[in-house]
């Protein structure tokens, strides 16, 4: 057997650990991707709820059906958590929350906060806060 043994390895993504600063970078990214690709289909909702009273009617049925309304509560988590994290990251070039302990408090605390919004968001849009 030589040392320099070139075949693949069986990396099983499921078994890693991330750190939770880790995690939150990553969802950073996801949340951000999540918001751009959003952007054509709610500018077309925008257009058509503009064009005449017709058009609007047909938005605000499409909005207030369930998929949509689910959507539009994973669109608030990706909002709330790229604003979060961003402010986070924005602090930490400032060298504001530098430290190992505070960045992991910090992360733990945008990941909580997001999660919050979230839920308080469905809440309202799945008929709780009526």
């Amino acid at each position: 057997m030589s040392t320099t043994d070139n075949r693949p390895v069986f990396l099983n993504l499921l078994r890693i650990h991330q750190p939770v600063t880790a995690v939150l970078s990553i969802l950073h990214r996801i949340s951000g991707v999540l918001m751009i690709l959003s952007l054509p289909g709610l500018v077309y909702l925008l257009s058509l709820s503009l064009e005449d009273q017709a058009g609007f009617t047909r938005v605000a049925a499409l909005l207030g059906s369930l998929p949509m309304r689910l959507l539009g509560v994973l669109f608030v988590w990706a909002l709330s958590h790229h604003l979060l994290a961003g402010i986070r990251f924005m602090l930490l070039d400032f060298d504001v929350g530098i430290t190992r302990m505070t960045a992991r408090y910090t992360a733990w605390l945008v990941h909580g906060l997001a999660l919050m919004t979230s839920l308080f968001a469905g809440w309202v849009m799945l008929g709780g806060g009526t």
